[in-house]
């Protein structure tokens, strides 16, 4: 799962300069969890 962390380094990717190309995307902070939804 994931932790408060990821939230904040996402919100401070998404505010940094870093970032000023992207658009349109969508960011997925889940702790990986969407990448075993189709397992099983």
């Amino acid at each position: 799962l994931g932790v408060p962390e990821d939230i904040g380094g996402a919100a401070a990717f998404l505010t940094s300069a870093q970032s000023d190309w992207i658009t349109g995307q969508t960011l997925v902070v889940d702790g990986g969890i969407f990448l075993n939804a189709g397992v099983g």
